[in-house]
């Protein structure tokens, strides 16, 4: 349920409306043209040309993206938007390099699961240090380009399917791994060297375990130092780990597969983490501590090649320590601790400084994420935001004007801008320094360049699809890269007649809470409607934004412009909104969260246009297990429910996660009981649906196998729809289709008038 925890990503689509008799009056379509389930999923992409994976070339020369063809926009090649002369242009079509299937390892596979890494062809690029080459994997394989020359090289070309390629830090090297070993290629010369040689089975090298790509948002196991001159790696040894015999049931046969699964309370891997010099291949073993039952969250090298840093966390998460290793003298030190009675959070925004004095730290300790400065030996020496709002990450630092560059929440929770703090020595210790820099009221993914002097803002709202603009630091726009307005010739503009822009408010609970919800009611109000309720209320997650919400976003239009209320409400435990806002869940989930939903549900009792008898709620993944809670814990409030690949028995979910939030089986068995499905599905009334991919290999297919068993010994009836080969994300344009209109006919037949 990684870093952005349980996300929601249904793959494609919904199926076809074959019941149309089933519809209630209020939920007849209108004579307009259609957002069809269909059309959210054909190309072109309704969201108009909006580039991903946007970078600026170290130069500053360029602008290089990947956007998805216009006749399968999951399909991506390589384009560049060159700032001089405002040309864009393809440089790589992934036809030309490689058609036909692509045959993915299961490593690979795994590892693009655990990215949510969806589409074919370029999915990622790296430049160059200095500017000059790209490189690119596809299909297992890469190629570099070096910019002027006619044709990319293709350096490798096995039949091993390589994994994690990436540059080294000054473009003389490639790295990757293969068949769970780590190796490194010259680039001039093509000549590749193995740095490990005994991995295999249960051992591997530089590579994430299970648990730190799913949750830690840790998706490697190496590190090169930025002179080249050395390599961290991880050794995983992943025996202890008990193995787990689970099927994958394809439409023509099953599969009986087995994985190494930590179950919430169960052993987790062996990591150690190793330093290489690549001069003689010495290896030096970096001393973690008797205690083997711990987590590696983060390693990163200083400026100067031998100090390599580490973050440390006990099997709690109550404790995170960051560590400095010295490679020349091999001493540790322990630079900043962490503590929680709850659990803390991790993140990414380690920077050490080019001064090599200096270092930016981000802490929760207030209760909200905020910046601190430090001294390179641990010594704080200022916090540099406050304030009862978040920062989400750090996107630049200018080391000239010691300005840090972030994009955070201050003016608001449900959008993020971009803000600018000073980090030299204020005239006042309480002197806030932090000013905005981004302008319009939306969402903001930021993007800079190396010097920090130009940034790419990929905007959006609900209502607008991304817009990509250059701009200098100062927020000023410099050029559109993709204006993508909704034009006569944009693929939305069909539906901008019918479009409806959803409403935001809050809502306060019994106990004083505020919730920020997101509410969508039809163009034509007709009586009574009935309303969905779609939620995903886990941790690390959010949906009530201002942001464009992708093919999700358009199947809540499609149920809007059939005449539901669509209605969304972030409940307690959900991201974005300080420590406080997160740790009622804390050994008790499933709880807090159906209460803050069921507030949403009175809200809207209190709108004279929705049917209160006529109420439904959908989630996926967390979502799912959020469902189940609500459809058997508050069934009075819910007429029908349709739960997605939920979660039904934590002890069935992984250690990182689970116990982050739920401690220890061993400690917290009322609380383990409490917070499974099971004790209250015999008072299911309402009409549900529940659906899983059958090759799940995050929330397993048990999960819900286990819970028809359930239901079928309480003889209360349900209905399914599980999909053959598909993993949790339920992958592909045909299977999106099906899925999106068995959820829509699903609440067409049981909200009927």
């Amino acid at each position: 349920m990684k870093n952005h925890s349980f996300p929601y990503l249904i793959a494609a689509s919904t199926l076809t409306l074959s019941l149309l008799g089933a519809i209630p009056a209020s939920v007849q379509a209108h004579e307009t043209e259609q957002l069809t389930i269909e059309r959210i999923h054909s190309s072109p992409a309704l969201q108009g040309a909006a580039p991903n994976s946007l970078k600026v070339s170290p130069d500053g020369k360029r602008v290089t993206f990947l956007q998805g063809k216009s006749t399968d926009f999951d399909r991506y090649d390589l384009w560049q938007y060159e700032v001089a002369t405002g040309k864009t242009s393809i440089l790589f079509d992934s036809d030309d390099l490689h058609s036909g299937p692509e045959i993915l390892s299961d490593e690979e596979k795994a590892r693009r699961e655990r990215q949510r890494v969806f589409g074919t062809g370029i999915i990622e690029y790296f430049w160059s240090a200095d500017g000059k080459s790209l490189l690119f994997p596809l299909a297992g394989d890469a190629y570099v380009y070096k910019l002027g020359e006619e044709n990319a090289k293709q350096l490798l070309k096995t039949e091993a399917f390589e994994t994690d390629i990436r540059f080294s830090p000054k473009g003389n090297y490639i790295s990757y791994i293969r068949d769970q070993n780590l190796y490194i290629m010259d680039v001039k010369t093509g000549e590749e060297q193995q740095l490990t040689s005994d991995g295999g089975g249960p051992i591997k090298y530089g590579m994430a375990e299970f648990v730190a790509q799913e949750e830690m948002g840790r998706l490697t196991g190496y590190w090169w130092a930025p002179d080249e001159s050395k390599i961290a790696f991880t050794k995983v040894d992943e025996s202890p780990v008990d193995e787990i015999t689970r099927t994958e049931i394809y439409a023509e046969s099953i599969d009986l597969i087995k994985q190494r699964y930590p179950s919430t309370g169960t052993n987790n891997v062996h990591v150690e983490l190793a330093v290489m010099k690549l001069k003689n291949k010495e290896v030096d073993w970096v001393d973690l501590g008797d205690n083997k039952d711990i987590y590696l969250a983060r390693v990163n090298w200083k400026k100067d090649s031998r100090g390599l840093t580490y973050q440390w966390q006990n099997r709690s998460q109550q404790k995170l320590e960051l560590r400095l290793y010295d490679s020349k003298n091999k001493k540790l030190s322990l630079l900043v601790e962490e503590s929680s009675d709850t659990w803390v959070n991790l993140n990414d925004d380690l920077h050490f400084l080019k001064d090599k004095k200096h270092f930016i730290w981000a802490s929760e300790r207030s209760g909200f994420k905020h910046l601190y400065l430090y001294r390179n030996d641990g010594r704080l020496v200022r916090q540099l935001t406050s304030g009862d709002w978040i920062v989400d990450e750090i996107e630049a630092i200018d080391e000239k004007k010691k300005i840090i560059y972030f994009t955070g929440r201050k003016d608001t929770p449900i959008e993020s801008h971009l803000y600018s703090v000073s980090y030299a020595k204020p005239k006042a210790l309480d002197q806030d320094s932090t000013t905005r820099v981004s302008q319009r009221s939306g969402f903001h993914d930021i993007v800079f360049s190396d010097d920090a002097a130009v940034y790419i803002d990929r905007f959006s709202t609900a209502n607008t699809p991304p817009q990509v603009s250059l701009h200098n630091n100062l927020g000023d726009q410099l050029t559109w890269l993709e204006e993508n307005a909704i034009n006569e010739s944009h693929p939305l503009h069909p539906y901008q007649e019918q479009w409806v822009a959803p409403k935001f408010g809050t809502i306060k609970t019994n106990d004083g809470a505020t919730l920020h919800y997101r509410l969508y009611t039809p163009k034509k109000i007709n009586g009574k409607h009935p309303a969905i309720v779609f939620q995903y209320g886990g941790p690390h997650a959010q949906l009530v934004t201002n942001r464009w919400a992708g093919n999700r976003g358009l199947l809540l239009q499609h149920w809007v412009d059939k005449g539901y209320v669509v209605f969304t409400v972030d409940n307690r435990g959900s991201y974005n909104r300080g420590k406080a806002f997160e740790d009622p869940i804390f050994k008790n989930m499933g709880d807090i969260e159906v209460q803050d939903q069921v507030a949403g549900v009175k809200f809207l009792h209190s709108l004279p246009y929705v049917d209160k008898e006529r109420i439904g709620i959908h989630g996926h993944s967390y979502g799912g297990y959020m469902t189940l809670m609500a459809m058997f814990k508050a069934g009075e409030y819910f007429k029908a429910g349709v739960a997605g690949a939920p979660v039904t028995d934590w002890s069935l979910y992984d250690t990182h996660y689970t116990e982050r939030y739920m401690g220890h089986p061993e400690h917290n068995a009322e609380g383990y009981e409490g917070s499974s499905v099971f004790p209250y599905a015999k008072d299911l009334t309402g009409a549900l649906l529940i659906y899983h991919g059958m090759a799940d290999d995050n929330v397993l297919f048990k999960n819900s196998t286990k819970l028809y068993k359930h239901l079928q010994d309480l003889a209360i009836p349900f209905e399914t729809m599980d999909y053959p080969g598909k993993k949790h994300s339920i992958r592909g344009k045909q299977t999106g289709i099906h899925l999106y209109h068995t959820i829509t006919n699903f609440f067409d037949r049981n909200l009927a008038d």
